[in-house]
């Protein structure tokens, strides 16, 4: 599946895309590749947006691409080490289910 955004894709544009990546693994779409070459600026709300889809679609058997990433965005994946959305950073492990710390019954923890 491919996916072309178009404009900028900040926090008051980028629900219409949250919404596409969540509707394709749905219909059973397992390969989505996004053509970022029309997006002229991108905020790291977007950068969200597309780690969250990624770390959904990779748990449930997916991949999720990105193409042509405008340079503000290169930078943001940068210095976020988010460079397996790119492909050229080994992707780090999708857990099974997250697994939190017990909290100390100091602060409010069962004993």
């Amino acid at each position: 599946m491919l996916i072309a955004p178009a404009g900028e894709l900040d926090i008051s544009t980028v629900h219409s895309l949250r919404t596409a990546l969540a509707r394709h693994p749905r219909d059973g779409v397992r390969a989505i590749d996004i053509d970022l070459s029309a997006v002229t600026f991108c905020d790291c709300s977007a950068l969200g947006v597309l780690l969250a889809a990624w770390w959904r679609i990779t748990a449930a058997g997916g991949t999720l691409r990105l193409h042509h990433p405008p340079p503000a965005l290169v930078r943001i994946i940068d210095i976020t080490r988010s460079g397996f959305l790119l492909g050229d950073r080994p992707a780090p492990a999708v857990p099974a289910v997250p697994v939190l710390p017990a909290l100390p019954a100091a602060l409010g923890g069962v004993r």
